[in-house]
């Protein structure tokens, strides 16, 4: 019989066995060493799962991350972990309230652009605002604050302020120039491609979509993707005639017209590939500002 508070709650999904805790990160490991060997193994082995499957099976990871805050719900990385999870699930107001207790906990601005994320999902984008005034006022580092300016872009939108929201992304970008990770960098320029797509500027979003996906290295985004969907390339494959024998199984949905266009010189074509070459230092040229 487990020791109280060892035992499974009903519908907890079972601790994993037989795993390496030596896989965790040392900061996580050194928290767990506050507890019992006992607890600190059960608990390790919820975070670990918990880690490992939050991009996979987010709902399944929260499950696995609420076993471990419950057992350990004094430690920093039972709360981070919890509060992760429930985002990547979609429990947003699970999320908000574990992120709330890590910033009393530790006093951080790592996750007020979650936090205003989560405001603006339970539908409070004045909330939201609130929250990335806050953030951008502590002079964050590039990566965070343009998490903060996506999430002020989103809530804009919300409010019905969607020009606003463009313009503020557009001058993050300007101001920003040649800063940060390429990744945070080509999370700007996909957030501002993607509003530019919503409100029918097609041609100026295929051109960011372009430079986004020539920053991103690490296919962060489906900014290729975008970019091919907005030159009317749509990929249809039929996965039953992968197995077997070999089939014609994926083409081209493209219209007569689209292939005239593609047979002659574009200016279009000639500055998409200008900017997937020269990103780093050069941003799409605009015919028209927003």
């Amino acid at each position: 019989m487990p020791r109280p508070g060892l035992a499974p709650k009903e519908n907890e999904p079972e601790t994993p066995q037989d795993v390496d805790l030596r896989e965790l990160p040392r900061a996580v490991r050194a928290e767990l060493r506050g507890l019992t060997p006992e607890l600190a193994q059960i608990v390790g082995a919820h975070l670990l799962m918990a880690g490992q499957l939050i991009e996979t099976d987010p709902k399944l990871a929260y499950a696995h991350a609420e076993a471990a805050r419950r057992r350990a719900a004094r430690l920093s990385i039972t709360r981070e972990a919890t509060g992760e999870a429930a985002y990547a699930a979609g429990e947003y107001q699970v999320a908000l309230h574990e992120f709330r207790a890590l910033r009393r906990m530790n006093g951080g601005i790592e996750f007020l652009a979650a936090m205003a994320d989560c405001e603006r999902a339970l539908g409070r984008p004045e909330k939201a605002l609130k929250l990335v005034r806050e953030g951008i006022e502590t002079q964050p580092d590039f990566n965070q604050r343009v998490e903060l300016r996506l999430v002020e872009a989103g809530s804009r939108v919300d409010l019905g302020q969607t020009p606003e929201a463009l313009r503020l992304l557009k001058h993050e970008i300007e101001a920003s120039s040649g800063r940060g990770s390429r990744g945070a960098r080509a999370r700007l320029r996909y957030g501002y491609a993607d509003l530019l797509e919503q409100t029918g500027e097609t041609v100026q979003a295929e051109r960011w979509f372009a430079a986004a996906a020539a920053l991103d290295t690490d296919g962060e985004t489906d900014a290729d993707d975008r970019v091919a969907a907005l030159q009317g390339l749509v990929l249809e494959v039929d996965e039953e005639s992968l197995v077997g024998e070999p089939e014609p199984s994926a083409e081209a949905d493209v219209s007569e017209a689209d292939e005239a266009e593609a047979e002659k010189p574009s200016d279009e074509a000639e500055t998409s590939e200008t900017t997937e070459t020269e990103t780093d230092t050069d941003e799409p040229e605009e015919d028209s500002q927003p």
